[in-house]
């Protein structure tokens, strides 16, 4: 089923005759259609999420390595403290040991054989005979020891920095891996960006030859709309829906039948995405969405009650009438307010995406 209305066909026009002025100086791309671009802007998206992935995992990488490099930092002023007690330690050995030297060779063997006639019994005398033995092989093998435990000391303390120093370089190449992908990122995202915005203007410039279309079929027909279609398909809404619908239309629109559905089109187009709510309440009275809402105008439209051509729309919308002009659209703001580009209807310019 389609709905009419009649235009007035000097309007029509005279918007033809505007758009093939506006029309004539939009640049050809060949080459950025809207699905190739929809596709390069999929790409792109697609490898930048790609990249972030990878920057977040360098940047737990280079956390774990800064973390080991801690640990070993930790572990190398530990060795570094035992290697210098170890040292004070073979020192005092050594010092004891010549002490003891020196004290033998200056008193000779008469001390020696003092300290054996000293003894109390045989088992004494034999014990202090093994101690003289024994007491220059004891000091060669203590100080022998000290020097092993302060080598093994020092190894370990060689092994940490080697450690350390290969961390540190391992740190440095994945900063380095880092840079170069957030570099890459950046350099993805500006062309996302350029991409984006492509892929916006060559949207509006087909809405705009749509529109061109539309009303040189409507100069054709002798001032009929014949763009009005329900492909939106019947939504499900009781009266008040259809009372708050046509309200809501009212306070966003000029008093005419396309201004009225452009608006009517978009909200519907909301109801039927995942990204709204499904309700027409639920979408009108979305947070920060339609200022009529917080102004209180709705609140006054509602308790006066709509227009008949304001109900008519809103039902005629409901019933699955869209305006094909904006049938992609999901935003719209007033055009005197803005120069982002879209398709100008009843001084309200739509949009599909914020």
């Amino acid at each position: 089923m389609k709905f009419y209305k009649k235009r007035w066909i000097q309007s029509g026009i005279i918007l033809i005759s505007s758009l093939g002025i506006v029309l004539s100086v939009f640049p050809s791309f060949a080459d950025d259609n809207i699905d190739n671009l929809k596709g390069q802007t999929s790409a792109l998206e697609s490898e930048l999420d790609g990249i972030n992935k990878d920057i977040l995992s360098l940047s737990e990488e280079i956390s774990a390595t800064e973390m080991q490099v801690e640990i070993l930092n930790g572990e190398i002023a530990r060795t570094s403290d035992a290697l210098v007690e170890a040292e004070e330690n073979e020192n005092e050995q050594y010092e004891n040991m010549k002490s003891r030297i020196k004290y033998m060779y200056e008193h000779g063997n008469a001390t020696l054989l003092e300290m054996l006639f000293s003894a109390e019994n045989m088992a004494d005398f034999i014990n202090k005979a093994d101690f003289i033995e024994n007491l220059s092989e004891y000091d060669k093998t203590a100080l022998d020891d000290l020097k092993n435990i302060y080598k093994n000391i020092e190894d370990q303390k060689s092994t940490l920095e080697t450690q350390q120093d290969s961390l540190l370089d391992l740190k440095d190449e994945l900063k380095k891996k880092q840079t170069e992908l957030q570099e890459k990122a950046k350099a993805t995202s500006t062309n996302l960006t350029e991409v984006q915005a492509k892929l916006e203007k060559a949207k509006a410039e087909e809405a705009a030859r749509l529109e061109a279309e539309r009303l040189e079929q409507l100069q054709q027909n002798g001032g009929y709309d014949d763009t009005i279609t329900n492909n939106g398909g019947q939504i499900d809404a009781s009266a008040d829906d259809v009372t708050l619908l046509a309200a809501i239309l009212q306070c966003e629109a000029h008093q005419n039948y396309d201004s009225l559905l452009a608006v009517a089109t978009v909200i519907l187009n909301r109801v039927e995405s995942p990204r709204f709510p499904n309700t027409i309440r639920g979408v009108i009275y979305a947070s920060g969405q339609f200022e009529p809402v917080w102004t209180g105008r709705l609140d006054a439209v509602l308790k006066k009650g709509p227009t008949s051509l304001s109900m008519q729309v809103a039902q005629d919308a409901i019933n699955g009438a869209r305006l094909a002009a904006v049938a992609d659209c999901y935003y719209f703001l007033y055009a005197g307010s803005t120069n982002r580009p879209g398709v100008n209807i009843g001084n309200n310019l739509f949009f599909p995406s914020w």
